[in-house]
């Protein structure tokens, strides 16, 4: 048996530990009772990036705006990637308009971006937006 995972919730970010063997179980958070595992991005902020970032499996964040073409056509994309990486990587859209500040901080310079964190630091990092397969072996190439 291993170690449970550290797994932040995507609603409350409180910390919960979650056993590997339970990831397909639709685990529920222990502050919150909502589904800590979503097989579909959730929202990230300013507020809850610094919490959000920690955990035992990885983080990929999508940094779009509203305004942008090539952010909305890639959308679908990114929402596909969650179904498929549920359990094995967790998918957060950030919106640079509404969290300027952090873009900032993020040294966002142009969008689309992904950026894949693990263990509460950035692991890789990738612009623009791109097909499913192409998506997908990016992310093979960092170990997800």
């Amino acid at each position: 048996m291993t170690d449970p995972l550290l797994i932040p919730c995507p609603h409350c970010n409180g910390l919960n530990r979650i056993p590997a063997e339970r990831l397909g179980d639709h685990p529920k958070c222990g502050r919150c009772k909502a589904e800590v595992l979503l097989n579909k991005p959730f929202e990230l902020n300013q507020g809850d990036y610094a919490s959000q970032i920690k955990g035992d499996l990885p983080l990929l964040v999508d940094v779009w705006a509203d305004w942008c073409g090539p952010c909305k056509s890639f959308a679908p994309v990114f929402e596909q990637a969650a179904g498929q990486l549920a359990g094995k990587c967790r998918l957060a859209k950030l919106d640079s308009e509404a969290n300027q500040q952090l873009s900032a901080q993020l040294g966002i310079r142009s969008i689309p971006s992904l950026i894949l964190f693990r263990n509460g630091r950035e692991v890789a990092r990738q612009s623009g937006a791109f097909p499913l397969p192409q998506l997908m072996s990016w992310l093979r190439s960092q170990g997800i």
